[in-house]
């Protein structure tokens, strides 16, 4: 970002340069590395924030899909339901990850993107779904099939007696989702860039 459209605060005041070096590396790790407290087999040993965030891309292709209804519990100890998707391994095109902030001096966009001219990889990838919009296509899915005995994904089981669908791989293109966690067991971000903007700049 060019200091030009950086506002200065006056003396005392919070600075958007020093606020972005103290808030970026944090986005980074919660977005990223982040994981729902979850009623299921994939429980974390963090709670999720308070706020969900959005990610969109251009295209998703996944290998391994599942996905149940779960429960992710905030640090307030909020439960929301959420739609737990696990993929064994994903690629995504232009990745835009996004949370919008509100501080003592106004709005904030704490925003990620990369893959603009290398796909994302990711492996393990487990993400707490609010809601998804997009134009998808599963290999040799199976709708209704009981949660527990998911078996497509690793370890991608639910609850017992649970709603669950599965598939052998998915794309998904125009992809805009609404999320309470990302989580990957490796996440390679090509291209990756990260800033702290004043105002919505939000994906979508």
């Amino acid at each position: 970002m060019s200091d030009d459209s950086i506002p200065q605060a006056p003396d005392g005041g919070t600075r958007w340069r020093r606020f972005g070096l103290a808030v970026i590396p944090g986005l980074a790790a919660a977005v990223i590395l982040g994981a729902a407290t979850t009623q299921g087999l994939l429980a974390a040993s963090f709670a999720v924030s308070g706020d969900s965030f959005k990610l969109s891309a251009d295209s998703l292709r996944g290998q391994g899909f599942a996905q149940y209804g779960d429960v992710a519990t905030s640090i307030d100890d909020t439960s929301r339901p959420v739609g737990l998707s696990v993929i064994d391994s994903a690629e995504l095109d232009n990745l835009c990850m996004s949370s919008l902030v509100d501080l003592p001096i106004g709005q904030a966009t704490l925003l990620i993107t990369a893959g603009q001219s290398k796909p994302v990889a990711a492996s393990g990838m487990l993400v707490d779904v609010e809601q998804l919009d997009g134009n998808a296509t599963f290999d040799t899915i199976e709708i209704g099939r009981d949660a527990s005995t998911l078996d497509k994904v690793s370890g991608g089981n639910g609850p017992r007696g649970a709603f669950g669908l599965q598939a052998d791989g998915t794309v998904i293109d125009d992809l805009e989702l609404t999320a309470w966690s990302v989580n990957a067991g490796t996440l390679k971000l090509a291209g990756l860039r990260l800033a702290a903007k004043p105002g919505n700049h939000e994906c979508f």
